[in-house]
Parts: structure tokens; C-alpha cells; sequence
């Protein structure tokens, strides 16, 4: 996988991915193995493994034998404990960010890409990444600082519409954090979140942030929603962890039928299957 490539002077092309986890293993793996298949952009992978309680062992199999081969370049495991009792997303994003601001090469990465491990990314999703930000830079449209598909939850989006080569786009607000593309400042630039405001909640990281970013662009729009499909959202094929713990805080989370039932497919069926599944690509 690219993540094996080094960041070294002369190498111009160089991606960090944070994926975070909670059970749901059949469909983190499909995630990965996207990534590995659909990538041209080099890049490393940080997987932060969250209170998992549902087939750890086979967790920890897995990710071993990706850590071995160098396909991931760190798996974190948490526990309740060690997210503080706070909704583990925004814990795990926040140490993400900090061990990216101790990179002494933290400048020279193009981006940052945040995913949740429902999502499957499309082929050369980050190629197409990688023009939004050209085109950003290029127009110096400094108040935007992510990169999201549309419609991926973005309101208020607003004129003019951006055209870059054959894709297009517009600036808007809010926006879903299942896939989130960030500058490699973003850390700096936008900060991190109090998570004492977080305890004991099992949402809440995008709405906080997307009151951060609000204050700190002085309320312009600062989400580019590309009209292009990035990556299909799987949470009503895997199970939504966030539903269910808002249903109950306490809940097993198994989702043992859709479990078996992606485990079961191999990856270019299972893809066939979701990106011609109309309403899964156009819900998200």
C-alpha cells in the first residue's frame, strides 16, 4: 500500500488518513481494502479502534496482520476510560490532530482526510481531493477549510458555481464528518474541541466544529461541496453505532446479521453492489 512510501524531500505527493472504528469489522474492512484499491495519491493510514466489544480478538487478528505488512502506519486501541467517557469520535480526532502537529513534516503533507469506516471511497476520490485544493489555494478562498461531498449533509450553499476541469462544486455550511478532507493546518488554523463539553455524549463533534469554524470565518461558508461522489455512505448496509447508542448509551453493539452478511461478499461484488444501489449514492 502507499502508506509504505516516505515522506522524504522530493516527494511532493503525501496524504494522512484518520479512520475511526467501533465494532462493525466486516465493514471496516471494506473500507480499508477501498483505500488500497481505489488510491493514487500516496498516503499513510492512523486507525483508532474505539471500545470495541464485539469480536475484539478477530480486531486485533486483523489489524495485526495490516500492521506487519506495513498497510497501516498506527492502530490505537481506546477504551471508555481512555476517551474520557466522551463521545470517542471527537477524543480520538483531537489526539490525531496533536501527534499531526508534532510531525516536524506536518507542512509538507498536501492533506488531511477524515473517514469514518462506513464509508467506501470511489476510485481516485483523492486525486479529485487533491484539485479541490489546488483550485482552493489557487483562489486564495481562505475561508473554506474542508472539503466535503454534496450533498453529504452541507446546507446554505451559495453562488457562484466552481467548475474544476469537469467537476463542480460550491461553498456552503455544516456538513457531515464521515468525510471530511482538511488543509494540513487545519489543527492550527481551526483548533481542537473542549471535551469536557463532550462527556458522556455519543455525538456532537460536527456541530461543535461546525460553531468553531462558524466564529473563526465570521460566519462566511466554509465547507466546498464537491458534486462528485467521494464515497458511499454504508451505515444503513452496516448498522449506525451512533443510532443505537443514542437509543441506549449502554447497548451491545453487534449488528451480527449485516456482520456475517458483508463478510460473506468479496469487495469488488460488495462495491458493484452499493454504487449501483441508487439510494445509497444519492442519500449521502
Amino acid at each position: 500500500m502507499y502508506n509504505k512510501t516516505k515522506r522524504i524531500k522530493g516527494i511532493n505527493k503525501m496524504i494522512k488518513i484518520c479512520i475511526t472504528v467501533r465494532n462493525r469489522l466486516a465493514i471496516t474492512k471494506k473500507c480499508l481494502e477501498a483505500i488500497k484499491k481505489h488510491s493514487i495519491v500516496p498516503h499513510q493510514i492512523y486507525v483508532y479502534d474505539n471500545n470495541t466489544n464485539y469480536l475484539l480478538d478477530n480486531h486485533f487478528k486483523y489489524f495485526q496482520r495490516l500492521y506487519k505488512k506495513r498497510e497501516i502506519s498506527q492502530i490505537t486501541f481506546t477504551t471508555i476510560e481512555s476517551t474520557f467517557n466522551a463521545f470517542s469520535k471527537a477524543v480520538v480526532f483531537n489526539l490525531f490532530g496533536k501527534q499531526h502537529e508534532e510531525d516536524p513534516q506536518k507542512d509538507s503533507y498536501d492533506f488531511l482526510l477524515l473517514l469514518d469506516n462506513d464509508i467506501i471511497v470511489t476510485p481516485g476520490y483523492d486525486q479529485k481531493l487533491m484539485a479541490v485544493w489546488k483550485y482552493i489555494n489557487k483562489n486564495k478562498l481562505k475561508n473554506i477549510k474542508v472539503v466535503g461531498q454534496s450533498p453529504g449533509g452541507i446546507k446554505s450553499m451559495s453562488e457562484p458555481l466552481h467548475t474544476i476541469g469537469k467537476m463542480t462544486g460550491k461553498v456552503g455550511k455544516l456538513g457531515g464528518s464521515g468525510l471530511w478532507s482538511m488543509r494540513n493546518n487545519f489543527f492550527t488554523d481551526v483548533g481542537f474541541l473542549n471535551l469536557k463539553q463532550l462527556v458522556n455524549h455519543n455525538k456532537k463533534h460536527d456541530q461543535m466544529y461546525w460553531g468553531k469554524i462558524e466564529r473563526i470565518t465570521n460566519g462566511q461558508p466554509y465547507i466546498f461541496a464537491l458534486r462528485e461522489k467521494l464515497g458511499v455512505h454504508c451505515g444503513r448496509v452496516a448498522g449506525s453505532i451512533c443510532n443505537t447508542l443514542n437509543s441506549n448509551r449502554n447497548a451491545n453493539i453487534n449488528f451480527e446479521a449485516s456482520e456475517k452478511e458483508i463478510d460473506s461478499i468479496d469487495f469488488d461484488s460488495f462495491y458493484k453492489k452499493i454504487i449501483n444501489d441508487t439510494f445509497l449514492v444519492g442519500d449521502w
